[in-house]
């Protein structure tokens, strides 16, 4: 395995990090979930694209996969230059079972690979066969990188006793009131690269008085606060929009940096407390 060569630095929209493995996966993208199939889709990612995105976080379970794979076809943007994300859905865990759910990606998808593949939850009794399932994948080319999405560290802990290949991306509920940062050092010391789903949670963080005033400060907008926040914690995000004018405004984020202070001020918003279900007590 490759030394852990992540040096942090945030300079632009086109900017990577580098995942153990030497794959270099854009730090800001565009999520999509919620996104409806069809013309809201298309429409959200080709204007992410225009503004300079090139990493697309997608999932089977969005049911938008087809959508996401028009848009990119259209923009004419070679495919090697894109950073392209989808997940095996929880009833399509299991070793067969996720190969096949994984070729069906790769068609609603029309392409030939997938930069990262995740599982998308740790279906208790599924997720270690599913995951051998995803490096045989990634040892036969189709997968650049392979990750997991809403395990916490038991999690990880029983994964990695078992696996020849270490998850490259944890993607986790991650916002100022849920940091995890006993998880998030559990991922560092593992070479693991922590990712944000649900940045802004849920648009919450429009109505938070520090993350406005903190706005205010910086000539920013609240999301814009949290995402610069996020970018400086180490972590990849991937906010959802599906309106031209916030996709552009969430790439906004590169002409100005966070004083270790106010850093600190939103880490303090900590709540440990979730938007989304908790990975132990989720309904498979």
């Amino acid at each position: 395995m490759n030394t852990f060569t992540n040096t942090k630095k945030i300079e632009s929209l086109s900017g990577t990090w580098t995942l153990h493995n030497g794959v270099e996966m854009p730090y800001l993208g565009l999520g999509v979930y919620k996104a409806d199939e069809g013309e809201e889709v298309i429409n959200a990612v080709s204007w992410a694209l225009e503004t300079g995105y090139r990493h697309i976080d997608t999932a089977k379970a969005y049911e938008n996969e087809e959508g996401v794979g028009k848009a990119i076809k259209q923009s004419k943007i070679a495919r090697e230059d894109l950073f392209l994300t989808s997940k095996v859905w929880n009833s399509d865990q299991g070793y067969d079972s996720t190969i096949k759910a994984f070729e069906k990606s790769l068609e609603r998808l029309d392409t030939d690979y997938l930069d990262l593949y995740l599982i998308h939850w740790p279906v208790e009794g599924k997720y270690k066969d599913t995951w051998r399932a995803l490096e045989k994948l990634y040892k036969d080319g189709k997968i650049k990188a392979i990750g997991v999405s809403n395990f916490l560290q038991h999690h990880l802990e029983d994964l990695m006793k078992d696996c020849e290949i270490n998850p490259m991306v944890d993607q986790l509920e991650f916002h100022p009131w849920l940091v995890q940062s006993d998880l998030q050092d559990f991922c560092k010391l593992n070479s693991i690269q922590y990712e944000a789903w649900s940045p802004l949670m849920q648009g919450k963080a429009f109505d938070n008085d520090t993350l406005k005033e903190l706005g205010d400060k910086y000539d920013k907008s609240a999301a814009q606060i949290v995402i610069r926040w996020d970018l400086q914690n180490g972590v990849i995000t991937i906010p959802k929009s599906t309106s031209k004018d916030h996709i552009k405004s969430n790439s906004e984020v590169f002409d100005f940096e966070l004083s270790d202070l106010d850093m600190k001020k939103i880490n303090a918003l900590d709540r440990e407390e979730r938007i989304g279900p908790d990975p132990d007590n989720f309904d498979f």
